[in-house]
């Protein structure tokens, strides 16, 4: 049986994975600038295998709107340049041998407006990973409390307690969807 200070504990990192998911969605997300987190995750069909573009070669921003993939493997730069044209990113990648530059053309207003919308149902889908955490904490506490492992008074601590934790994850969700929204709204 876990006692108190375990289900907070695995609460808490449970939590800080949500958040650090929601900082690598939000790496994703175009803001106009070059940057390799943009396309490092897509997946590739190699042979079969979808596989992490990032582990197909080596993803770099020379200028600040352009992208270069050196492709580790020649017969895999056609299946590259399929995966980065089907993505929702907007870019076409021109070919040189191994090399597939991606120029990052600037972003209009209105897909501005979309990408906005997007940070923001990410981060709504972070918070609700969080709540769910907290949700499942509170049921592993309240069944300690049912068993005799805890005082009404231990429980009402643990649950202050487990509150502060997801208030404190929730605040970092939020700064993190605000800067990104500044991203997105710089010109």
């Amino acid at each position: 049986m876990a006692d108190v200070d375990e289900i907070l504990l695995e609460a808490d990192a449970k939590m800080d994975h949500s958040v650090e998911a929601l900082r690598r969605e939000l790496n994703g997300v175009r803001t106009g600038r070059a940057h390799p987190s943009l396309i490092e995750t897509l997946m590739v069909d190699y042979y079969g295998a979808l596989t992490p573009l990032k582990q197909l070669g080596t993803i770099n921003a020379p200028e600040p709107r352009l992208l270069t993939v050196t492709v580790w493997d020649r017969s895999a730069v056609s299946a590259i340049q399929k995966a980065i044209q089907s993505s929702d990113l907007g870019l076409n990648p021109a070919i040189d041998g191994q090399t597939l530059r991606l120029p990052i053309p600037p972003l209009t207003e209105q897909r501005r407006k979309e990408l906005v919308k997007l940070v923001h149902h990410k981060a709504e889908d972070a918070r609700v990973a969080v709540r769910n955490v907290r949700r499942h904490a509170h049921d592993e506490l309240r069944k300690l409390e049912k068993e005799g492992g805890m005082s009404q008074d231990e429980l009402k601590r643990a649950e202050e307690e487990l509150q502060k934790l997801t208030d404190r994850h929730i605040a970092t969700i939020d700064a993190e969807s605000k800067k990104k929204e500044a991203e997105l709204l710089e010109v």
